[in-house]
């Protein structure tokens, strides 16, 4: 066809027009956090995996069975994963079927593609490709059409679905098989696109908090900090949407009055922002083990498979991976998505808390099964489509504290300071066009030209 032979020209065009950024850390690199004087930063470098602290490589230690060399190994090839699936899903176009790695410092990136002519392509950037049905498009779509049949069922015999990229389908976990075939139905959502897995365990909110560094709220219940933001001058902090309602007064674990949440979404999504009074500071920190600061950098979102970390007030920390991003579960709240499953273990009280990887926010504690003692898995609301709901910037170390819903342009074009990107979205700066490869916020200091792991010229 005209339309795959041209499709088959760009990607080869893209690809050597880029071959001197193969991704260091799949190639076996031991210093691909490291670059050259005067050459482009890497991933490595741009989502400063060198700033993980010693709590959370501590913890990546001890959840995922690793020494600390491999923990720090695994954040920098997570981080240069990420950047080389954006710009093979740019390059691929609608081929695309998503991402994923494996391995115990995450050295394997794994590309799908419906069209095996895309494989040279893709071992080209140094990732195995593997051919697959459907596009990640496809199955994107076949999961919107069970969130929206969703609204008129009762769910709680399916409770959770969500796209699997590395089995190409969407599927349906439930107690009774007869409710994810219902909810299927409903949805007309193919067979050869889905699939049904049993699960013995309805999941829950985090409620009920117990001990450890928390905030109450109406001097009742209680839950968990997620990350200090910023709305221009005001300051505050995101957290669960089922935590509180707007207006719902909140205190902190010293029992000092705090704030007052601004926005709160709860079922549909579970998101949250609490302003606070003069006498609290937000910071670029969040609270590791043994008490120790976590510093967050930034808020570039992980792909399947990587490691994320998880801070509540009842658990403290805790780490696993990251097992689906476009996920819809069922409470007995009602239905919350999109949100990202994860094998980290939470209890009750670790609600509205933080998940990081390596310095990258990724989101805030909704709900899960399981314990910390048993294991189990959590599924958080991402810290980016919070972020931009609200018009709030997540507070780092080199961003720009006013608010993100200031507006206009920059100088250099339309990219701006603030805003959430999504991959695909395109901006001009300096003249020139650059499109997204990685979801996040943009910052100061991370301008499209001076950070390729998130944007690609054009």
């Amino acid at each position: 066809m005209p339309h795959r032979h041209r499709h088959h020209r760009a990607v080869g065009a893209a690809v050597a027009a880029t071959a001197a950024l193969l991704v260091a850390g799949l190639s076996g690199s031991a210093s691909a956090g490291t670059a050259p004087a005067g050459s482009a930063p890497t991933a490595a470098e741009t989502l400063r995996t060198d700033a993980a602290p010693p709590a959370l490589l501590k913890a990546m230690q001890r959840d995922l069975g690793l020494d600390r060399r491999q923990a720090e190994r695994r954040l920098v090839n997570e981080a240069d994963a990420g950047a080389t699936a954006g710009r093979l899903r740019a390059a691929l176009g609608g081929d695309f079927a998503g991402a994923w790695v494996r391995g115990a410092e995450s050295g394997t990136l794994t590309v799908a593609t419906t069209d095996a002519g895309d494989v040279a392509a893709i071992e080209a950037r140094g990732a195995e490709a593997k051919v697959v049905r459907h596009s990640l498009a496809d199955l994107d779509a076949a999961k919107a059409r069970l969130d929206t049949a969703a609204d008129g069922l009762n769910t709680a015999d399916a409770p959770v679905w969500y796209v699997d990229t590395r089995t190409n389908t969407v599927v349906v976990e439930a107690i009774r098989p007869a409710a994810a075939r219902s909810l299927l139905t409903a949805a007309g959502v193919d067979g050869s696109l889905a699939h049904v897995k049993n699960r013995t365990e309805r999941p829950r909110t985090f409620y009920d908090l117990r001990g450890g560094e928390a905030y109450y709220i109406n001097n009742s219940s209680r839950c968990s900090i997620g990350f200090p933001i910023t709305k221009g001058t005001q300051q505050g902090f995101a957290t669960a949407g089922h935590c509180g309602r707007a207006g719902s007064s909140t205190t902190g674990a010293n029992r000092v009055a705090q704030g007052t949440f601004q926005g709160s979404i709860f079922p549909g999504r579970d998101m949250a922002w609490v302003a606070t009074n003069s006498s609290w500071t937000a910071t670029p920190y969040v609270l590791g083990a043994g008490g120790q600061n976590v510093r967050v950098t930034g808020s570039t979102a992980s792909p399947v498979g990587a490691s994320v970390c998880r801070s509540g007030s009842t658990t403290g920390w805790h780490c696993g991976t990251v097992t689906q991003l476009n996920t819809s579960v069922t409470y007995q709240e009602g239905t919350i998505s999109p949100v990202t499953r994860t094998t980290v273990c939470a209890e009750p009280g670790d609600s509205g808390g933080s998940f990081i990887s390596g310095s990258q926010a990724q989101g805030v504690t909704s709900g899960g099964s399981g314990d910390c003692r048993t294991g189990g898995e959590t599924f958080f609301q991402p810290i980016n489509a919070l972020l931009q709901n609200y018009g709030l910037t997540l507070k780092t170390t080199g961003g720009d504290d006013g608010g993100g819903d200031d507006g206009g342009e920059e100088p250099g074009g339309t990219w701006a300071a603030g805003t959430v990107y999504q991959p695909g979205d395109t901006v001009t700066y300096g003249g020139a066009t650059f499109r997204c490869l990685q979801g996040h916020q943009a910052y100061a200091g991370w301008e499209p030209p001076n950070v390729p792991a998130l944007w690609q010229r054009v």
